[in-house]
């Protein structure tokens, strides 16, 4: 494999979609689930359908501060005549016919109740109240199971948990809820040049495995970060092997065509390399494979493509062996200010910074651009302007470090234009 690995290089690429659908088509949930709080359960995902063990609310209650009526009783009630109904006692169960009972908003409606009358409609005079507005039958009350009918899907399998879905939990009644494990990533950095600190001439600061550490760990994973292993097979297949009971490994440098470049065939070695070239730029020489049922990411060793690679292979296959689907990031419009080159059949992540209120760029063209874009994108206006922090050079960290986000080039595409309207993904704003 290598010999004809370096002699070929990356003639031919695997487009981006079809490397993923590759990989996660590998890749299988680890089914390993944890009973966990409410309070500690933020970010986690659900394991196993969730019902609703009771209504909520439980009881019929009042919508507002007022009187609870039979609205029989008070049909034909208006200003000038009220209807007189008799006052009930303060904390009243229930209500006979002609009985009005004051309720406070939440509180239960008193059986035989069907609707409230508002405070500023109603006046109390000695044991009796008057009533100068007619009511509908369930007018200003919330019929119980308004809010969640018993028994109702809450959610399903795979959904990530908000701060709000445990609020939601905890009103019906549950205090723990089923996840899954957080999926356990080993993250491996390569390279004998790498050291921690102080490097010489030659040496290079190691950053990749803690970046990627990092983005593991908000992205619901465990990572283990493991010490720099040197460029030798031996080495780095004994160092791959020795992770393979996580759920994901991944490495970083090593994954390219030259002599160094000894990933691909420790990961063929221990298993099957699947995908080793994508049309994708920064970072076209990423390696994905599989061993021992693991699946095996090997990151380019150059800081941006390392982390254009993790983003878009690394998140998809670590949400699905821990339970779910990796959303799109969110994205913000905005308006290049810059040509942005990209070779067509190749998609390209821009490295982008966002700056308010300098939306559009010089000249008529592209006046005319960003109007047309700005007509067709819903008349959209005061769009901050995205300007690309470097057109190349995936060793930069910085382009990315003092980024907003990237721009994302489709394949079809050569380049785009300084002037057009585009969405900038946001892609360290979500786990």
């Amino acid at each position: 494999m290598s010999h004809d690995r370096r002699e070929a290089g990356f003639k031919r690429r695997t487009r981006v979609a079809d490397a993923l659908a590759t990989l996660l088509d590998a890749a299988e949930p680890h089914g390993r689930t944890e009973s966990v709080p409410l309070a500690d359960a933020d970010g986690r995902v659900v394991a196993e359908p969730i019902d609703a063990p009771a209504p909520v609310p439980s009881y019929d209650r009042a919508a507002m501060d007022g009187y609870a009526v039979r609205a029989e009783d008070t049909f034909g009630a208006s200003g000038r005549s009220p209807a007189v109904l008799r006052a009930a006692g303060t904390e009243a169960e229930s209500i006979a016919p002609d009985e009005a009972a004051r309720v406070h908003t939440g509180s239960a409606v008193p059986e035989g109740a069907d609707a409230v009358v508002m405070i500023e409609q109603v006046e109390e005079i000695g044991d009796e109240v008057e009533a100068f507005d007619a009511v509908a039958t369930g007018e200003n009350v919330g019929e119980a199971g308004e809010d969640v009918a018993d028994g109702q899907r809450l959610f399903d399998a795979g959904h990530v948990l908000r701060p709000s879905d445990l609020g939601l939990l905890k009103s019906v009644g549950l205090d723990a809820v089923p996840v899954y494990e957080p999926p356990t990533v080993a993250v491996i950095p390569t390279g004998e040049e790498l050291v921690q600190s102080d490097p010489d001439p030659g040496e290079v600061i190691e950053t990749n495995g803690l970046t990627v550490s990092q983005l593991v760990e908000r992205w619901g994973g465990e990572a283990r970060y493991r010490d720099v292993v040197t460029d030798d097979e031996d080495a780095l297949a004994a160092a791959v092997e020795a992770d393979l009971d996580a759920d994901v490994v991944v490495t970083t440098g090593g994954s390219s065509v030259g002599e160094r470049d000894l990933i691909p065939e420790v990961v063929d070695g221990l298993g099957e390399v699947l995908v080793h070239g994508v049309a994708l730029k920064p970072g076209h020489p990423v390696c994905l494979g599989v061993a021992d049922d693991t699946p095996v990411v090997s990151l380019p060793g150059y800081p941006v493509a390392c982390i254009v690679n993790a983003a878009q292979f690394l998140r998809p296959v670590q949400k699905r062996v821990g339970g779910t689907t990796a959303d799109p990031f969110p994205t913000r419009r905005a308006v290049l200010d810059r040509k942005v080159p990209s070779e067509p059949g190749t998609r390209t992540f821009a490295r982008v910074a966002l700056s308010e209120g300098g939306g559009g760029v010089e000249g008529e063209d592209a006046d005319e651009r960003a109007d047309e874009s700005a007509d067709g994108g819903g008349g959209e206006t005061n769009l901050p302007a995205a300007t690309p922090t470097r057109a190349s050079g995936s060793g930069i960290l910085s382009s990315v470090a003092l980024a907003d986000g990237w721009v994302v080039v489709p394949e079809p595409r050569e380049g785009l234009d300084a002037g057009e309207v585009v969405d900038v993904e946001l892609w360290e704003v979500t786990p």
